[in-house]
Parts: structure tokens; C-alpha cells; sequence
């Protein structure tokens, strides 16, 4: 079985969900460890691939970019 593909900002619903209530976490970070922060209380946390690809419910569409305040500069 192939690992399940993964980009910076994909957001993913896992199994089982965190203390604070929330299911739904975003992907910060790449590698052999996977790093999630939580979208409810932002807490980040660091767990094997393996376990991550277990824990997927289901992968969730990306949010709309935040829209930055521009400045004008003159």
C-alpha cells in the first residue's frame, strides 16, 4: 500500500478527537513526522506518518487564503 499524499495546509479530520472538543486539524509540517496544529485551541503536536495515516477520517477541502492587509506605500 502506498503512503497517503500530503501537503503543508491540508486540513484533515482524525478518529478520534482532541480534548478540546475539536476533530479537525491542519498539516504544518512534513517528513517521516507529520506535524498537526489543532483548528480549535492551535495546539501542535508531532506524530509518526503511520499513525497519522491510521487516524484520517477523512481529508477536508483547504480553507480560503486569509486576506492580508495590504499597505500602501508611499
Amino acid at each position: 500500500m502506498q503512503p497517503m499524499q500530503f501537503e503543508i495546509g491540508d486540513r484533515l479530520r482524525l478518529r478520534k478527537k482532541h480534548p478540546c472538543g475539536c476533530f479537525d486539524w491542519e498539516v504544518v509540517r512534513l517528513g517521516a513526522d507529520i506535524g498537526l496544529r489543532c483548528e480549535k485551541c492551535n495546539r501542535r503536536i508531532l506524530l509518526p506518518r503511520s499513525e497519522v495515516e491510521r487516524r484520517v477520517k477523512q481529508v477536508l477541502p483547504r480553507l480560503a487564503p486569509a486576506e492580508t492587509d495590504s499597505f500602501d506605500e508611499e
